[in-house]
């Protein structure tokens, strides 16, 4: 039998026992679905779409060209990605997962990246937003609120290294290729080459409102089916004793690495969707806060196969492979992991235990993070509303561009 109808095979079989798990556990599924949904209509929602819109209009106005030339000079010699590789980054930092791959992939559409550099910015600009990593993680989480000062410390500083790693990505053949040097940095042509863009995309303001509304929605629906599938994909493969049995694989790695293997579940859990492996890894009993935070590292990192799904399902829009992006998670799931191993005793354990409050640097302080502490709790208390509004929002718009045809 070829390979092609094993395959088959496998992936029918794959459907009909999570259709048979579905069956026997139906209260169970439907808890983890309300839990995934929850999880997207208070949270991921209301924080992308502002995000989503907001570059869809840069774009559309010509502001990303305009970034780009001037960003060129950092961005190439550092990541080996044009200038239009800063906005995408500053972006999925500030938004979060997966706002870096729907840059990446819209970049790619319009030709302004190559394969090949688009395969390296979608590698390091997709990363956790601090507002999750402090709000739900260190406060919601962990109850403290210090430990955010860490985590995103080793996450944004991984990500970092693995854009640097991944800038050797498609050498070869770029070798084949003729290379150009970008032209003398000129304030007055980037204000040219921004005037250009905005006559090139012709949309009035109204269309381009509409329009990126209208796919940023349709994106955010796509990640909240991913969000809520793997939610319950999570609880299936728990109650089914999947979760156990990989987890004693597990824990002969994490006794390599002096980690307790009551925290084997967690990060098998936090594999395939981080907000769950989060809250197991902290409920954790028999492991210190520096082993739960290691392991929340990686967790972060790798982040998890949901928001994997979500970049996969972005780049198949495109010819951007999905496969380096996988192995850059990896790559910054130990990075990150390992930098927290490093920073952990002099910017928590000689912090915390200091006679002298004076001395915690400015960037320790409570008021250098608390901001994101209160922007995560005015998102769950807020958030359902704003996504009520503009769900409907959306379906007026649709439901006025189809009377006009």
């Amino acid at each position: 039998m070829n390979p092609s109808k094993l395959k088959t095979i496998a992936l029918a079989t794959l459907a009909i026992f999570l259709a048979a798990s579905l069956m026997i556990f139906p209260q169970e599924s439907l808890d983890a679905s309300i839990r995934g949904l929850t999880m997207w209509w208070d949270v991921v929602f209301p924080s992308l779409l502002p995000f989503f819109i907001v570059s869809e209009l840069l774009i559309g106005f010509g502001v990303v060209t305009f970034l780009g030339t001037i960003l060129e000079r950092f961005m190439r010699p550092l990541f080996k990605v044009p200038g239009e590789g800063g906005f995408v980054w500053a972006m999925g930092l500030a938004s979060g997962y997966p706002a870096g791959a729907k840059l990446t992939a819209r970049l790619r559409q319009e030709k302004k990246l190559t394969q090949i550099e688009a395969e390296r910015l979608v590698t390091f600009t997709n990363s956790s937003n601090p507002l999750f990593i402090f709000g739900a993680i260190a406060v919601g989480f962990f109850h403290n609120p210090t430990l955010g000062i860490i985590l995103a410390l080793s996450h944004y500083l991984g990500n970092i290294c693995v854009g640097i790693c991944m800038r050797f990505h498609g050498y070869s053949k770029e070798k084949t290729m003729k290379k150009s040097t970008p032209p003398p940095f000129s304030f007055k042509k980037s204000l040219q080459a921004l005037h250009e863009e905005r006559i090139r995309d012709g949309r009035p303001l109204g269309k381009l409102l509409g329009d990126a509304v209208q796919s940023s929605v349709n994106t955010l629906l796509m990640i909240g089916g991913f969000i809520i599938l793997f939610s319950v994909l999570n609880k299936l493969l728990s109650l089914i004793e999947v979760t156990h049995i990989l987890s004693v694989v597990l824990s002969g790695i994490l006794a390599i690495f002096h980690i307790p293997t009551e925290l084997s579940v967690p990060l098998i859990s936090g594999l395939f969707e981080i907000t769950l492996g989060g809250q197991m890894a902290s409920n954790v009993e028999n492991a210190t806060l520096f082993q739960k935070a290691v392991v929340m590292s990686f967790i972060l990192a790798f982040s998890g196969f949901s928001v994997q799904a979500q970049v996969g399902s972005i780049l198949a829009e495109t010819d951007i492979r999905f496969k380096p992006y996988f192995i850059a998670r990896i790559l910054h799931g130990f990075l990150a992991a390992f930098f927290t191993v490093i920073f952990w005793n002099p910017l928590y354990v000689n912090q915390v235990t200091t006679e002298h409050p004076a001395a915690v640097p400015v960037f320790l302080q409570e008021q250098s993070y608390s901001w994101f502490v209160e922007g995560w709790s005015y998102l769950l208390q807020y958030g359902s509303a704003f996504t009520l509004v503009c769900l409907c929002l959306y379906v007026f718009i649709r439901m006025r561009r189809m009377s006009y045809q």
